[in-house]
């Protein structure tokens, strides 16, 4: 749980360009102040948490990677949602001692929540003021959650990679989404083409909303939930090689999209 070695948010590589991937919730560390109310067990937070999307999205020129759990704050949620401080907020999962938490706890995490969308807005601004971009807003769901030695989800309602565009700006960037789909099932991987479909069980959230609503005509934030076949989601244990077949294919779409990106009508 240790936070000392590493910031709470990472903002990584080239930001010239057009394209950003970000990883928000495969972060598993808490503020000290927090760990000393959680309650809920560690393999049970880091098995609801996305480890390992960040190497997923590596290979995208600009990168933001979020180091600090999303039990501790959500940048998924809205601000008013963002702090689980009732099991009801969190799948059912008993995540901290004594609800409600403390309000001193609960202001550390909301000011590492505007401190996160304070610096994303400043840099995303100076991207959209060059043109149209797209975010790649990368996660990952599980899809054995009967229990390690049950049979998973049925594939027709878990794809392998869901397109969460419930925000999305179809009119304009729609021919955008379907060449990131064709292209995404066209990338060549040991498994064969990739199952692509769109909103089938997530839509993406508040990120893809906050950008969509600040940047509009610009900003494309594709919520791509991965399912986690590129590990073991009971034991932890990773398939390297699948995590780095999957960040090449991520990777392959982005000369496909970004010439839909160029035909995308500019309001």
């Amino acid at each position: 749980m240790s936070t000392t070695e590493r910031p709470p948010v990472e903002f990584l590589g080239n930001w010239d360009g057009q394209f950003i991937a970000t990883a928000i919730h495969t972060g598993h560390d808490v503020r000290p102040d927090f760990a000393a109310e959680l309650i809920l067990p560690e393999a049970d937070r880091l098995r609801e948490e996305d480890p390992h999307t960040e190497e997923i999205g590596a290979l995208i020129p600009a990168r933001v990677i979020v180091n600090r759990s999303r039990f501790e704050v959500d940048l998924n949620r809205t601000r008013e949602e963002s702090v689980y401080r009732t099991s009801e907020e969190a799948w059912g999962l008993d995540v901290v001692r004594n609800p409600p938490l403390d309000e001193a706890v609960v202001a550390g995490s909301l000011a590492e929540y505007d401190a996160f969308y304070a610096e994303l807005g400043r840099r995303l601004d100076a991207v959209a003021d060059r043109g149209p971009f797209v975010l790649f807003d990368v996660h990952s769901y599980n899809h054995r959650r009967d229990g390690a030695g049950a049979a998973p989800a049925p594939d027709e309602e878990s794809p392998e990679v869901n397109v969460g565009t419930g925000s999305v700006d179809h009119e304009q960037f729609g021919p955008v989404v379907e060449t990131f789909m064709r292209s995404l099932r066209a990338a060549e991987t040991s498994t064969g083409p990739l199952d692509v479909r769109e909103n089938v069980r997530f839509r993406g959230r508040q990120l893809a909303a906050w950008t969509h609503a600040r940047y509009p005509g610009r900003g494309l934030v594709l919520a791509l939930e991965f399912k986690k076949t590129f590990m073991d989601e009971w034991t932890g244990e990773v398939d390297q090689a699948r995590i780095d077949e999957l960040a090449r294919a991520l990777a392959g779409t982005l000369p496909a999209v970004e010439g839909a990106l160029r035909q995308a009508v500019v309001s």
